[in-house]
């Protein structure tokens, strides 16, 4: 798969990167702009924490954000989970079986 995407980026110079890839600036911009205000680095290193894999992260993340009705894409939700486990958490990433969309299986 790897060698079939470098060759897809070499041919039309666009890198194709499976979802859990996302940008962590994307993710950093996003979380900066709507979540710092309430959200220290403390409440990321909390026992009792909510995320305690990648799947948890993806969840936490689009729950608060359905919370405060932000309305972000999928592509959005994975940026941010990918720039905390970045950031924080460090937990293995895997690819989700089926996209979710506002809580809902598609």
């Amino acid at each position: 798969m790897k060698s079939t995407a470098c060759l897809f980026a070499a041919v039309t110079g666009t890198l194709v990167l499976p979802a859990y890839a996302a940008d962590p600036t994307r993710g950093e911009l996003l979380y900066d702009t709507h979540c710092i205000g309430c959200h220290s680095t403390q409440v990321h290193w909390r026992d009792q924490r909510l995320a305690v894999d990648w799947a948890t992260l993806n969840t936490q993340v689009r729950r608060w954000q359905n919370t405060i009705r932000l309305d972000w894409s999928d592509e959005d939700v994975t940026a941010v989970a990918a720039y905390l486990n970045n950031m924080y958490y460090g937990f293995p990433k895997q690819e989700p079986s089926k996209t979710l969309s506002r809580g809902k299986a598609e």
